[in-house]
């Protein structure tokens, strides 16, 4: 039974905000710098012809009581973790503990130069030292490095290490296996390092069957790509049998990490086979994100992949000093400036110090705990594609037969959520299922909330059977209606000058 409690409203006080461009005045400034101590070199004068503008570019001229305001208006036009419930399947997009805020704002952090040499860094560096070591023992693995700016960075990293493991042993592949139930990132990811993607398709019970992985399987084979759990929320259950074919063959098993939240605490990807895998910091460690970011993605290796890792480590001597060790011959090198995403290794640093290992278990029972029941409120009202009605940490339902009786899509419904308060969760993906909604409550979720997100899913679907026309043209409460987004995509405007042309 689903409690009557009021569903968050959507009306509020709203700024109808003009472009920066269209505020302010000529000549009007916000700042009053001192003259430089250097001299003016003129831009001719070290950057070639090619590379300069014919005019200078156009920057808003404005105070600063109005790029304050006009900045401050603009984000209350954004949904965010603070304001509300966001149920996008993969994301993990849990509320973020304050006192990680507060840990990164502290000044030995947050005003630390990137070049500040190491005897004036130890705690920094010992900082990301313990996380590496927090992280290797949460996974199984025997290194980590924090290098990778986010999840698909570091499956990038995670394949040039396995590519140049290969070549070093004179045994190069040209082949990467991918699930269909994988990451859209995969196959980008496998075509950078420069290989061929061999899809690989799921059981009818929506996971791999080993089977047909050892039907593929040859010595042509880099590695297998799989997330576990996968994208339909699932365990993939044979993941042992699969990592013993993989590996019989001189291949390396890597596990994505972007739903490591169902099992952080219970199950560790290296005890299951993995031979490297990227953690998201910014999902399961709890930093906010979102629309570009910021991110963290980390990897970890077994101890053949360990020689491979990105440069430099962070080290501790044995007289108990930290530094950055570079001398790594085998190293695939830099993969990004500095040294990670410093601040958000900080935010995870605090998130885990703050749960220890009992609090881990527990974001993994409860995120499976509220997607099994959200999942149990739904499943009578929408078409559940696969599992025995039993998820992991989200779950997957479709608009196939909804679709087929009112016309009213997936797309239709996730604007209508809209007006219900609710930001939409996922949706057409994974791509193996049609009219897919992918669904992910997280662990800090209360059930009310859960509740009032089903009672809305399921008005809307009782709405749609009386009144078709209605979900079509939905959202009707928001500060703007239903948009064109495919062309949006196609033309978009970027800079006030092609508005004006």
């Amino acid at each position: 039974m689903i409690k009557d409690q009021r569903t968050p409203g959507t009306r509020t006080l709203g700024f109808r905000e003009p472009l920066v461009f269209e505020l302010g005045a000529t000549g009007r400034c916000g700042e009053a710098l001192p003259k430089p101590d250097v001299p003016e070199v003129d831009p001719k004068s070290v950057i070639p012809a090619s590379l300069l503008r014919d005019e200078p570019v156009r920057l808003p001229e404005v105070s600063e009581p109005e790029v304050v305001r006009h900045f401050t208006r603009l984000s209350s036009w954004n949904f965010h973790i603070d304001a509300g419930y966001y149920p996008l399947g993969s994301c993990t997009m849990k509320y973020n503990p304050r006192v990680n805020e507060w840990a990164a704002r502290r000044d030995g952090f947050a005003l630390l130069h990137p070049y500040t040499p190491a005897e004036l860094a130890q705690g920094a560096i010992r900082l990301m030292a313990e996380l590496e070591r927090y992280l290797a023992e949460i996974s199984g693995m025997a290194e980590v490095s924090l290098e990778p700016s986010a999840g698909a960075h570091g499956e990038l990293t995670c394949l040039m290490m396995i590519r140049a493991c290969h070549t070093a042993h004179g045994n190069p592949r040209r082949k990467v296996m991918i699930p269909d139930t994988a990451h859209g990132t995969n196959p980008a990811s496998s075509t950078l390092n420069g290989y061929e993607t061999v899809k690989i398709a799921s059981s009818p019970k929506g996971v791999l069957d080993p089977s047909a992985v050892a039907a593929a399987m040859d010595e042509d084979v880099a590695a297998l790509m799989v997330t576990n759990p996968n994208t339909l929320g699932l365990f993939e259950s044979n993941i042992a049998q699969v990592a013993e074919v993989v590996h019989r063959k001189g291949g390396f098993l890597f596990g994505d990490g972007a739903n490591l939240n169902a099992i952080l605490g219970r199950a560790r990807p290296g005890d299951l086979g993995i031979d490297a895998m990227q953690f998201n910091l910014h999902k399961t460690f709890s930093t906010p994100h979102g629309g570009g970011g910021p991110g963290s993605g980390p990897v970890g290796v077994c101890a053949k992949l360990a020689p491979f890792l990105p440069i430099p480590r962070p080290v501790r001597d044995k007289d108990g000093r930290y530094r950055l060790d570079v001398d790594r011959p085998q190293s695939i090198g830099r993969v990004r400036s500095f040294y990670g995403n410093f601040g958000i290794m900080v935010r995870a640093y605090t998130y885990i110090r703050e749960m220890g290992p009992e609090g881990l278990r527990k974001v993994a029972d409860l995120s499976v705990l509220n997607a099994n029941y959200l999942l149990c409120l739904l499943r009578r009202h929408f078409t559940v594609p696969y599992g025995d009605g039993r998820c992991m940490h989200e779950f997957v339902i479709t608009d196939k037969e909804f679709h087929k009786e009112t016309g009213v899509s997936t797309m239709d419904m996730a604007k209508r959520l809209m007006d219900h308060g609710f930001h939409p969760p996922t949706v057409y993906f994974p791509l193996v299922v049609e009219g897919a909604m992918m669904i992910e409550p997280t662990e800090t979720e209360a059930p009310e909330t859960l509740e009032s997100f089903a009672r809305a899913l399921v008005a809307i679907a009782e709405e749609a059977r009386r009144d078709p026309e209605r979900v079509h043209k939905a959202p009707h409460h928001t500060r703007l209606r239903r948009l064109d987004e495919t062309t949006a995509a196609r033309k978009p405007v970027l800079t006030a000058d092609m508005m004006e042309s």
